[in-house]
């Protein structure tokens, strides 16, 4: 058999080259395309896996932006108050030192003053002045203690640090300051060996700064592969986990020895009664007024309140008055009210630091004049944001006044609530000698709804709510002799009022009893009482020419439920407004509880 030997056909060699020729570039496309891919991924792997290198610029970092601009670290947080280096010095904003390092330090912007009260002295400088005032004596202390600016003020931060509880280290290129007032264990971690910090916990952050080697940072968050630390030199960042040793438990112990407030208290409970005096002349019926009571051994006349824009103050007392009080064993604490003079301004007279002084000069003379045991403040209706702090200044200001005089200070409060908070209970009770709590007004002349002027549970709360920042022993418990007849007067066109199903709308108003003349109408009306446990009182209600009547009474009943109260959180003792509103009997519930 032959074996076919044929041999290709030229056109068959050329179809072959051609094929060939035409598949190479092809191969050749896919083959770099391969490649291409291939290198990608790897470019793509390598540049994934590979740390950037790219630094934050630590200015930017710490928002500054003027070379006498300094950042604020607090603990381990960048604050958004800035501080400022004048003349080599770091001098830091006066809200900063306010809201978070002391805040008693008080800048008046109208008089362009900084003050600082201590439990002995008030501490004043003026604006861009080198010295300060303490008390009557002039201090050199080399530079400005203040600067003032247009909105605000920057106090030198070495004078702050003299009277607040705090640290700090400044640290140039960029200025910034590190303070810290948080005391106590904190976490510590050691760099095993150079790395570096970055703005977030990830490697392709920016870098903040070096670590080198064993130094050593503070903890404070981790994660699987990430610690956010701080540097000594005030970096917040991330380090990667596998580049730190420890953590170990460190403790900040602060050398700081706060200021120790005394304060005069007396050595039994406390029985005060508040007298309204309206002229000189009422002062002449003490001895009858005095003659009704049983165990009263503190009275507070209302002889003084604020009369003009200047802090002068309107005085009707009386040295006999007070003559034949001591004859008695009683104590007068005179009552300084801002309430009787609608043309005199609180804000006014409390924003000024001239005009608040001469007010606290102004109740000291009066006091030292009349030989005054004690004064009754009753500073009522303020403005949070107009006079919040110069109200709690007023109170330090006056405070030195009558420790250094003996006179005894106590500050009459609403029941605690969220829109009286600024009257800083807790900071009061450093200065203050008591704290009395106007257990009363629940429901008030202008309520849309009637009640009770001081239930009992109301009452409970505010006393809760008061030794929460007041020392039980400061306490005195305030407590109504009067209480509200409420009238609830049909709306024309109501229908009829005596149908109990009646949806019927009325006008609701009230007016102010006595204990005698509430028992009184209710007599006069044939009206039989209810004791009302929850509320710890009698309650009534009756109907006269198509007028429903209501009323929450105070008697000698709702008073020993609220005596009740300060023996059993151990009160200072009580105080009853006011004086001709009670009945007899009501005294000898009275001297069960306080004697």
């Amino acid at each position: 058999m032959k074996k076919n030997t044929k041999k290709p056909s030229i056109r068959d060699t050329r179809r072959k080259n051609n094929f060939k020729k035409k598949t190479l570039p092809v191969l050749i496309v896919l083959v770099l395309i391969v490649l291409i891919i291939i290198i990608t991924g790897i470019t793509a792997l390598i540049k994934k896996y590979t740390p950037s290198k790219e630094r934050q610029d630590l200015g930017e970092y710490y928002g500054l932006t003027s070379a006498d601009q300094v950042a604020v670290i607090l603990n381990s947080e960048l604050m958004e108050y800035s501080a400022r280096l004048i003349d080599g010095h770091v001098y830091v904003d006066y809200d900063f030192v306010h809201d978070t390092l002391n805040p008693r330090f008080y800048w008046d912007e109208n008089e362009n003053k900084l003050l600082y009260t201590t439990s002995r002295d008030l501490i004043m400088a003026d604006a861009d002045s080198s010295s300060y005032v303490i008390t009557k004596s002039s201090v050199d202390y080399g530079r400005p203690v203040v600067k003032a600016t247009s909105d605000s003020a920057y106090i030198d931060l070495d004078f702050v640090s003299e009277y607040s509880d705090f640290t700090y280290e400044y640290i140039p290129e960029p200025n910034r300051i590190v303070v810290t007032n948080i005391w106590g264990d904190y976490k510590t971690a050691t760099a095993k060996r150079s790395t570096v910090i970055r703005t977030k916990g990830g490697i392709k952050s920016p870098i903040l700064a070096d670590l080198k080697e064993k130094d050593a940072v503070i903890v404070l968050e981790t994660d699987e592969s990430w610690t956010k630390i701080m540097t000594k030199d005030g970096v917040v960042g991330y380090v990667q986990n596998k580049r730190l040793s420890g953590p170990t438990t460190e403790t900040r112990v602060s050398d700081y020895t706060p200021d120790v407030f005394n304060h005069i208290t007396k050595n039994f409970d406390i029985c005060m009664a508040w007298h309204q005096v309206t002229t000189k002349a009422a002062n002449g019926d003490i001895a009858s007024v005095l003659a009704s009571t049983k165990g009263v051994n503190v009275i507070s006349p209302t002889w003084f309140y604020l009369n003009d824009n200047n802090g002068g103050i309107a005085d009707i007392g009386s040295i006999d008055y007070v003559n034949y009080c001591h004859s008695q064993g009683v104590e007068v604490w005179a009552l300084v009210s801002n309430l009787e003079n609608s043309e005199a301004s609180s804000t006014e007279v409390l924003t000024h630091t001239s005009r608040r002084h001469n007010l606290v000069n102004q109740i000291i003379s009066a006091a030292i004049q009349y030989n005054l045991d004690g004064i009754n403040l009753d500073f009522e209706a303020l403005n949070r944001e107009e006079v919040g702090d110069s109200y709690i200044q007023f109170v330090r200001e006056l405070s030195i006044k009558c420790s250094n005089n003996g006179i005894v200070f106590s500050i009459d409060n609403y029941v605690p609530t969220s829109y009286t908070s600024f009257y800083n209970r807790s900071e009061q009770a450093n200065f203050a000698d008591y704290i009395v709590i106007m257990g009363y007004d629940e429901h008030y002349a202008g309520s849309e709804e009637e009640g009770s002027v001081s239930s009992l549970g109301w009452v409970r709360q505010g006393v809760i709510d008061t030794v929460a920042e007041v020392p039980a022993e400061q306490v005195i418990l305030g407590m109504p002799f009067y209480t509200r007849v409420w009238a609830l007067t049909p709306d024309a066109d109501a229908g009829d009022n005596d149908d109990p199903d009646a949806n019927i709308l009325y006008t609701v108003s009230s007016q102010v009893y006595g204990m005698r003349s509430s028992s009184n109408l209710l007599a006069d009306n044939g009206v039989t009482k209810q004791w009302l446990p929850e509320s710890g009182q009698n309650y009534a209600e009756f109907k006269a020419d198509g007028i429903l009547y209501k009323v929450w009474l105070e008697d000698a009943a709702s008073a020993e439920a609220r005596l009740k109260l300060v023996d059993e959180y151990r009160l200072a003792g009580a105080s009853f407004w006011k004086l001709g509103f009670e009945t007899s009997d009501v005294w000898d519930t009275i001297i069960k509880y306080l004697n």
